[in-house]
Parts: C-alpha cells; structure tokens; sequence
C-alpha cells in the first residue's frame, strides 16, 4: 500500500474512533449531524458501536499489513450506504422545504469510496494465508442468517426488534446496518482465510465492548414486550465477544502475529 494512502485509512480510522467517542458520550457537535431529530442516547450509543467497529476491521487490516483484508471492510461500506443514501434521498424528498442533510453527503462519498477500495484490494496479494477455522465458518454462516433476519424486520419497521425505543426512520437506518455487518460476514464464509476473518472479529468485539454495559443496564427498566428481544441480543454481544477473544488472542493457530514491515512503495 502507498505510504499516503496508508496514512489516509489510518485518518479515517482516528476520524471514525472521534465520531464514536463523541456520539458515546452525547457531545452536540457529533450528535446533530445525525439527521433524525429525536434519538435517546441508546440510539447514539448503537451508532458509536458502529463507528467503532468499522475502526477496529480498517485498523485490524493496516496493523496486519494484508490490503486484500481491506475488501471485505469496503463491501460493508456499499452494502450499508448504497441503501440508507437511497432512503435518507426519499425522505428528503418527501418534504419540498426540506433541504437533503449532510449525512446524505457523507453516505453518497462512502459508496463511492467503498467501490474504489473493492475494486483496488481485490487485487492485492494475500499475506496472511492461514485458513479460517472450520467452525468459524460455521459460526459467521449463523451470523449472516442472524443479522439478515434482523435487518429485515428493521427495514420493514417491526416492531421491538430492538431492546431500546427508536423511531421507525432510525430503526430503518440501523437494518441496513445490520444488512451491511452481514455482508461482511458473508465474504468471509465465501472467501475463507484468517485474513478474511480477523476483522470481521476485530468489529465485532469492538461493537461488543461499547454495547455490552448499556445494553445490561436495559434490564433495570425492561418491558415485557422488550425482554426476550434484550435477553438475545445480550447473548449475542456475549458469544461473539468471547469468540472475538479466543480467535483474536488465545487460540495458537489464528492469534494476533506482527508481520514484518513491508516494504513502502
């Protein structure tokens, strides 16, 4: 990889790590660029998990030093903007004094940019040629399943898929999100090397660590039309944390290896 364009992802990466930091933490500079007016702050919070899992898989690929890695992360990058840019342009639309928010702006450079990054590192050489643990495999199929499931009930506006209130446009917004994760996992089912895998886990646990505290504290006030959508969703941040865990960092065939410097074009 170009030693600026290196420098760019690794922009990107700290630029995406502020964004979820600040929409964490509520700060109104990063929440109003949100285009939905009402949001509670476990919808901001959803939307820095996000951000920090779309940090950790680009972060994950640069540290590894495997550009092909890099696909994967951009065929999420299309799968989620191409449809919520479409979305976001229809209800915009639907109001004639309306004027189309900046996110609108932000999703339509994302697609352009995710189909520039597919096309470039589905070129590049693979590094890492380790193979994807069989039942790894297995594991991310039952992801893919999962989260199109959920993605479709969002799209279609169903009601307490999520454990938290959101608003119907929002809850559109997070499916296609999901839709995008699942197309992330897919490439790896479909493509199955550890480096096809690394930051696929590498997002998720990220996703996990910032969910998983205030999804807890969800019980406290839980309805009964919410609990068995919260209890899943809670299983689901604990197993894929502790698979993130063990792949990423404990298990002797797919633990984290520093390559060597590659050389700098």
């Amino acid at each position: 990889m170009n030693r600026y364009f290196r420098l760019f992802m690794l922009f990107m990466c700290a630029v995406q790590a502020v964004m979820g930091v600040g929409f964490f933490l509520g700060v109104p500079a990063v929440t109003q660029l949100w285009p939905f007016s009402y949001t509670n702050q476990m919808s901001y919070i959803f939307i820095s998990s996000i951000f920090a899992a779309a940090a950790a898989s680009t972060l994950w690929c640069l540290l590894k030093q495997d550009d092909r890695a890099l696909a994967g992360v951009a065929l999420d990058y299309v799968a989620i903007f191409i449809p919520v840019s479409i979305y976001l342009f229809q209800t915009s639309s639907a109001s004639a004094n309306r004027p189309l928010p900046p996110f609108l702006i932000v999703t339509g450079m994302s697609v352009i940019f995710g189909f520039g990054l597919f096309l470039w590192a589905r070129r590049q050489p693979i590094r890492d040629t380790r193979p994807m643990p069989h039942m790894l495999r297995w594991v991310f199929g039952f992801f893919v399943i999962a989260l199109i499931m959920a993605a479709g009930r969002m799209v279609l506006k169903e009601p307490n898929v999520l454990p938290w209130t959101s608003t119907a446009a929002a809850t559109v917004v997070y499916g296609w999100m999901f839709l995008g994760a699942a197309f992330y996992f897919l490439y790896g089912v479909l493509f199955p090397g550890w480096y096809n895998a690394g930051g696929q886990l590498a997002g998720f646990l990220a996703y996990d660590l910032v969910l998983i505290v205030p999804v807890l504290g969800l019980y406290q006030n839980a309805t009964e039309a919410r609990l068995p959508s919260l209890i899943i969703y809670t299983l689901v941040l604990i197993i894929s944390g502790l698979l993130a865990i063990y792949y990423l960092f404990i298990n002797p065939a797919t633990r984290m290896r520093w390559p060597r410097p590659a050389p700098v074009n």
